[in-house]
């Protein structure tokens, strides 16, 4: 296992630091492709280390700044303290807004399993109260992301819409692959319409055109959403989409917590396993 993680790691993260990230951000930006930097790591249940992750984020920032390059950050609310307190982590993910509202950055907070669904609602409608450089993911195999969708559109928080790779109970998520691909089409039709500057993250050659024929369709210009895809997958597919003329952003992982990031999202669903695998043989 410890030899397919490494491979794994090698095509799919993009350094142990900022520094060697930077190589990489550099190179897709000179292709006009933007990104989007990950600091690795979950499920942090420390205040110490929940702060240094935060601290890792604002020197992040600082060097995006410093350099010139074009990337926003992401990043996971259970690193960020989630699991210590709803308020520990809201003061904590301030910090980091804040010092992107002074870069004139932007910060998308992922989300995770639906255990922190509500959760994550509740402190991002909170912080852009006061931090409007920020935005969140809604997953189509949730039965509830209609409902989400709309109220993030209302609030005029910007969405990366994706299909979701957790393992969740049939109750409060759609199972069959077919549903939840007619939902993503669904919500991104809803969010292209009446979102705030959306996020269509797929690596699904037929989601990508549909979400480029209803733009053309319905004269949503190429400048009011941007398409978002994975470091190190259908790496061609990214570069024909920034060639066509649309925004491409790559959303990029660092640092040294590969392992558990890997083996959880391979141990959790036996899609991800295929995903990963055929993704492997793709340019």
């Amino acid at each position: 296992m410890s030899n397919m993680m490494g491979f794994l790691a090698r095509r799919f993260i993009a350094g142990g630091n900022f520094e060697e990230a930077l190589e990489e951000i550099r190179r897709l930006n000179s292709m006009n492709i933007t990104t989007t930097v990950d600091v690795l790591g979950e499920n942090v249940n420390s205040q110490v280390e929940a702060k240094a992750k935060a601290n890792s984020y604002i020197d992040a920032l600082g060097k995006i700044n410093s350099t010139g390059v074009n990337s926003h950050v992401s990043l996971k609310l259970t690193q960020m303290g989630l699991d210590i307190s709803d308020e520990f982590c809201f003061e904590n993910v301030s910090r980091i807004l804040a010092a992107a509202l002074k870069y004139e950055n932007f910060v998308r907070v992922d989300m995770e399993g639906s255990n922190y669904t509500q959760r994550t609602l509740e402190l991002v409608h909170r912080w852009h109260e006061s931090f409007p450089n920020m935005g969140i993911v809604i997953q189509s195999m949730l039965l509830r992301s209609e409902d989400d969708v709309k109220e993030l559109n209302r609030r005029k928080i910007p969405v990366r819409l994706c299909k979701g790779a957790y393992k969740e109970p049939p109750s409060i998520a759609f199972r069959d692959k077919r549903d939840v691909n007619e939902n993503y089409l669904k919500l991104m039709r809803i969010l292209l319409s009446e979102g705030t500057y959306p996020a269509i993250a797929t690596h699904d050659q037929v989601m990508v055109d549909a979400t480029i024929d209803y733009a053309s369709q319905n004269g949503i210009g190429s400048d009011q959403f941007e398409f978002q895809m994975l470091y190190g997958i259908r790496r061609s597919l990214q570069q024909q989409i920034a060639q066509d003329g649309f925004r491409m952003r790559i959303y990029v992982p660092f640092g040294t917590h590969w392992f558990p990031y890997y083996y959880r999202r391979l141990r959790e669903r036996k899609e991800n396993i295929f995903f990963i695998l055929k993704n492997l043989v793709r340019h």
